[in-house]
């Protein structure tokens, strides 16, 4: 590496630990000089996290690093910049690959790479390695990672389906290990989950290239944030279908809370943003794969902000609700966005239509709705 020169760092992740550990090898064999550093935390409940570094060669080196607050994260966290900085001191790495575990989502790793780079290294892309074969069945794996052995923590409640949506949608790179598993109903289904990722095959050059592409966090960052996320569009395709349903209308809470069942079952994956009649100042963020919801408040609607606290919002934020303003609600709507083979989309539009206020509700004003039953105060404001 060329003295001033920033080390160049690509992130690999995803719970397809096969496919991640092919990509992983492709980019030490087609990339002279290049290392991977892996923090293993199989380990973590006897609070140890294994870090191994090897090239295309084989391990340079065997250690381990203790917990930090009972979290594996935390602890890679913490042992990763370090050894990145010594990787780039020693300026004889051209490439650090930094192959992450089964269940640690990229997001972090990329933010703590990106602060912490300074002038000795540079995140250069994030990639999530893929089997498309896989998507499927792991999209629609409600089990909790604890079951399956995945925890990053004791205190870790997530499951494999909303782990693997979260890997699979940050990532602007999917490098496919296509096994002959795989047919257009997954190729179709990955397509309309993520339509603008960079989709690499992972035995190609092309691989090389992706990782060394360049990578905004911040921008990263804004795309998965509720209130300005880049959704999927309409699509039908191979038998895999996704539903883009807008209304302005508020939700009726009490109709809505008896129908997330069947809403959350109703598709593979599903997310986006939605508002309350009895909470119309709030966004909230709708989240569901694998049978399981996470419903969250992400803050106030720009409609409901006073013009003064414009300013502290991002510019990106603010775009995003200047193109879809409303000269009565302002950016406060329903956009809610279902991808799933063999989608019922007329029932899921009938079902959602069913949730929204009816004329007389909506015509009561903001008063009246505040008045309906508060039916997701148990989800949204927990004890």
């Amino acid at each position: 590496m060329e003295p001033g020169t920033r080390l160049p760092v690509v992130i690999v992740g995803g719970l397809h630990a096969d496919a991640r550990k092919e990509t992983v090898d492709r980019l030490l064999r087609t990339v002279p000089g290049s290392v991977a550093l892996h923090h293993d935390l199989a380990g973590a409940a006897e609070g140890r996290v294994r870090r191994l570094i090897r090239d295309a060669t084989g391990p340079l080196s065997q250690d381990s690093t203790p917990l930090v607050n009972d979290c594996a994260c935390c602890a890679l966290r913490e042992d990763l910049v370090p050894e990145l900085r010594r990787l780039a001191d020693g300026r004889l790495t051209r490439l650090a690959v930094v192959e992450l575990w089964d269940s640690v989502e990229p997001k972090a790793m990329a933010e703590v790479v990106a602060l912490h780079g300074g002038d000795a290294m540079e995140l250069t892309n994030v990639i999530t390695a893929v089997d498309p074969a896989l998507v499927l069945p792991y999209l629609s794996n409600g089990d909790d990672l604890a079951e399956a052995g995945l925890a990053a923590a004791p205190t870790d409640r997530r499951t494999v389906g909303d782990t693997w949506a979260r890997q699979l949608e940050y990532a602007p790179v999917l490098a496919l290990v296509d096994h002959a598993g795989a047919d257009e109903e997954d190729r179709a289904l990955l397509a309309q989950l993520h339509p603008t990722a960079r989709r690499v095959a992972a035995e190609s050059a092309e691989l090389a290239a992706a990782a060394l592409a360049g990578f905004d966090v911040e921008a990263a960052a804004a795309a998965q944030h509720p209130a300005c996320a880049l959704l999927p569009q309409e699509a039908d395709d191979a038998g895999v279908t996704t539903l883009v349903w807008r209304r302005r209308r508020p939700f009726h809470p009490e109709r809505l809370y008896r129908a997330l069942e069947d809403l959350c079952c109703a598709a593979a994956r599903s997310r986006g943003r939605f508002w309350l009649a009895d909470r119309p100042d709030t966004l909230l963020a709708w989240d569901a794969a694998g049978g399981a919801l996470c419903v969250e408040s992400a803050g106030p609607w720009l409609a409901s902000l006073p013009d003064a606290a414009w300013e502290m919002v991002p510019p990106v934020r603010r775009a995003a609700a200047a193109l879809d303003w409303h000269p009565e609600h302002g950016d406060c709507c329903q956009h809610l966005v279902f991808t799933s083979p063999g989608l019922d989309r007329d029932g899921l539009e009938r079902l959602l239509e069913s949730c929204l206020l009816t004329d007389a509700e909506y015509a009561s004003g903001r008063d009246g709705w505040k008045r309906l039953p508060a039916a997701f105060d148990a989800l949204l404001d927990p004890v």
